[in-house]
């Protein structure tokens, strides 16, 4: 089959910037985590974007919210959602069909969900200006194309470097984070908010696993393919 991404340079560094991403908003949230206090952050507990509260101490969507590093939580997802935008244009080629496309727009859709979460915090200042609905729609879309995109990869794997085990992986991933979708949405708006960090991070952390998975994959492809060449036409006609 037909690859649907670019090769040479280009795609090598797409596939790490794609790959770093998830990386960089790990590392953010691990020691912005680790900074949260006073009281102690609780990932199964406390909401995800918490983290990204900068100033003090304060009561948002129920929750006592205390982050230290705040800035550093948003910086991390600003630029997890640059580095997916560029990466993904990078890698994958638009003139190669339909498929492609699909990806590419879901990514950017996904890069610039992400990048809004960092950029208007879930503050209550942001609730009483309005600008809530910037983080929220951003939160959103890259929960919803993120996970989607992951199974878009994993469908096209072949065509894109992914094994047959990291393809249905991708699949599995993405499907798993659109279940979790839903009831997390419930776990809000029915204001049971149990274990709310919990039932977030079922529907963020799938797509960071599918980014470092396609992220490597193609890295891995690209090394392959540049270390064993195809054999040129005449060989294959000798042979």
């Amino acid at each position: 089959m037909n690859p649907i991404v670019r090769s040479g340079a280009a795609a090598r560094a797409g596939a790490l910037l794609i790959l770093l991403g998830p990386l960089v908003s790990w590392t953010a949230e691990f020691v912005t985590a680790a900074a949260w206090q006073d009281p102690p952050y609780s990932p199964l507990y406390n909401w995800v974007s918490h983290l990204g509260l900068t100033g003090p101490a304060q009561t948002a969507f129920g929750q006592v919210a205390n982050s230290p590093l705040g800035a550093v939580m948003d910086t991390g997802w600003v630029i997890y959602g640059s580095l997916l935008i560029v990466g993904a244009f990078l890698v994958f080629d638009p003139r190669k069909g339909i498929r492609p496309v699909v990806i590419l727009i879901l990514a950017v859709l996904a890069g610039v969900g992400v990048s809004l979460v960092g950029i208007f915090q879930g503050s209550n200042t942001n609730v009483g200006n309005g600008l809530i609905a910037f983080h929220t729609v951003g939160a959103q879309s890259v929960m919803l194309a993120g996970n989607i995109m992951a199974i878009a990869v994993g469908a096209g794997g072949t065509r894109i470097g992914l094994t047959r085990g990291r393809s249905t992986a991708s699949i599995a991933l993405g499907t798993a984070g659109l279940i979790a979708f839903p009831l997390f949405m419930a776990d809000v708006f029915t204001g049971w908010m149990w274990n709310i960090g919990l039932f977030e991070r079922a529907v963020i952390y799938p797509i960071m696993i599918g980014h470092a998975l396609l992220g490597s994959s193609v890295a891995a492809a690209q090394r392959h393919r540049a270390t064993h060449p195809p054999a040129p036409l005449t060989a294959r006609a000798v042979s």
